[in-house]
């Protein structure tokens, strides 16, 4: 009777096989507008970009010298013994607002204007960083042979040129794109767009995963201020590569180990310690004291850099001529001496924002303590370094006397913002003799080609490395009392214990 009225009326008759086919699409619609109507809610729970740095910084980043924060969080935890009395401070707060709101916008101004000093602290140690690469070519050049110099400078050059584009495309995501999640630079805002590891979670990260090609939550303000800092160090990081091949590697070559190095060995490593990855939380996850700490890069840097070239260099092999029929090594002297030292203060320059710098934040007074440890550090080393070399050969070498002072830098780096200036001459001097010694094991016994010495970088590095081994430098010299932090601090204060 029905289909009789539908053809009465010259509609077609709905079958029972459309009704039933068109639940699938029902279905699909539903889930559709679902979709829709979930996916803008959870976006806009996503940290939010700031590339014009407009809304980084506010009254949250107002804290005085000993970290305490303008702002009274609200307490969450109602079974906590101290619950009353957070609540009756949050109260307190409130109120205090309340009566007067014009300090709450005073507070924003200055915890924007912080934010700005630490911005520009770190960009402009990035900028003596980024000197350094004259120094490292100074030096290399200086102790190679005249003829190989155009071929060397242009290593230098490309090494800067390529290794920023790797670090560009994957390196600073890859060593960054998780920072937020343990290890958030609060003293450049926080970087909270950088909060996604792209393999592991937690406290076991070992790749990050935001901020490809610097797009989308890599395009802050606060993520490309951490970006001009970080690049520069793995940048210094290739240099040392350049020293140790140089006379006996193609260009082409050269370029597939600087875009291998920047773009994939030294982020990862990178992320697992200074990004927040699973080295740097195995005193959480582990219960293992600090987890593996390195406040401004002996290994993540320079025991990378060293342990690339060394591997580069007994690949490669010897130049030619290096050893004489008998196995004994022939010199090579070094064509100018004036590069070398040049180059070397240079390099002692430009580790006035590698290590001071690595706070990233001009309101982190300890920068004073590391600048003296720093300084202290290298003329140890240079000092034992021409000592030792006199005793052992009768007048001291002003090529192993540069090496001792970069060696004493390069033993320094990890452990600047932890150690007393004692400490600091104690740590330079080992590494000055560490040094001479590998010099003299490299050639001698294991016969490394090593023309400008770098690999001998890994040496001291390691060596000198507290996380390496928990028992050296900074296991025996850090005094008691200190808070620890992990590099750079990540805008919270390294200070002693006045208790």
């Amino acid at each position: 009777m029905i289909r009789n009225q539908f053809r009465s009326a010259g509609r077609r008759v709905p079958s029972m096989r459309s009704v039933t086919c068109s639940k699938p699409r029902m279905a699909v619609l539903l889930l559709f507008t679902l979709l829709c109507v979930l996916i803008p809610t959870v976006s806009a729970q996503e940290p939010q970009r700031d590339p014009a740095g407009t809304a980084t910084g506010d009254k949250r980043q107002a804290i005085d010298g000993a970290g305490n924060s303008f702002v009274v969080a609200e307490p969450s935890d109602k079974t906590a013994p101290d619950y009353a009395a957070k609540k009756q401070a949050y109260d307190e707060y409130q109120a205090q607002l309340a009566r007067e709101p014009l300090a709450a916008k005073l507070a924003d101004a200055v915890g924007h204007n912080r934010l700005g000093t630490n911005f520009s602290w770190t960009l402009l140690t990035g900028y003596l960083v980024l000197f350094m690469q004259a120094g490292f070519a100074l030096l290399t050049c200086g102790l190679v042979r005249k003829k190989n110099t155009a071929h060397l400078m242009m290593l230098n050059f490309a090494a800067y040129v390529f290794a920023f584009l790797a670090y560009y495309a994957i390196g600073y995501a890859f060593q960054f794109g998780a920072v937020a999640i343990n290890a958030a630079p609060a003293s450049l805002g926080g970087t909270p767009t950088l909060n996604k590891f792209l393999i592991g979670s937690g406290g076991w990260g070992f790749l990050g995963g935001k901020g490809f090609f610097l797009t989308g939550p890599g395009y802050d303000a606060g993520s490309l201020c951490l970006t001009l800092f970080e690049v520069v160090f793995v940048e210094t990081a290739g240099y040392i590569i350049v020293g140790a091949i140089c006379e006996r590697i193609t260009f082409w070559a050269f370029l597939l180990c600087e875009l291998f190095v920047a773009g994939i060995l030294y982020p990862i490593f990178g992320c697992w310690v200074w990004g927040g990855g699973w080295l740097s939380q195995l005193g959480l996850t582990m219960n293992l004291g600090h987890g593996y700490v390195d406040f401004a890069g002996s290994s993540v840097v320079h025991a990378v850099g060293g342990f690339c070239a060394m591997a580069l260099a007994v690949i490669l092999g010897p130049r030619l001529g290096k050893y004489g029929p008998d196995g004994k090594p022939r010199a090579f002297p070094a064509h100018n001496l004036a590069f070398v030292v040049t180059g070397t203060f240079i390099l002692l320059f430009g580790w006035m924002g590698f290590n001071p710098g690595s706070t990233l934040a001009a309101t982190d007074l300890r920068i004073s303590v590391i600048a003296v440890n720093t300084n202290l550090a290298a003329v140890a080393g240079a000092a034992t370094a021409m000592v030792f070399w006199y005793f052992r050969f009768g007048k001291p070498d002003i090529t192993m006397a540069c090496n001792g002072m970069l060696a004493g830098l390069v033993a320094i780096t990890a452990s600047c913002a932890f150690v007393s200036p004692t400490s600091a001459v104690i740590i330079g001097a080992i590494a000055g003799v560490l040094v001479c010694v590998g010099v003299l094991f490299n050639e001698r016994v294991i016969k490394i080609d090593d023309p400008a010495a770098p690999s001998r970088f890994m040496a001291t590095a390691v060596g000198s490395e507290p996380s390496a081994l928990g028992f050296l430098p900074m296991g025996l010299t850090v005094p008691a009392g200190t808070a620890w932090e992990p590099r750079r601090t990540w805008g919270t204060q390294v200070r002693e214990s006045r208790v």
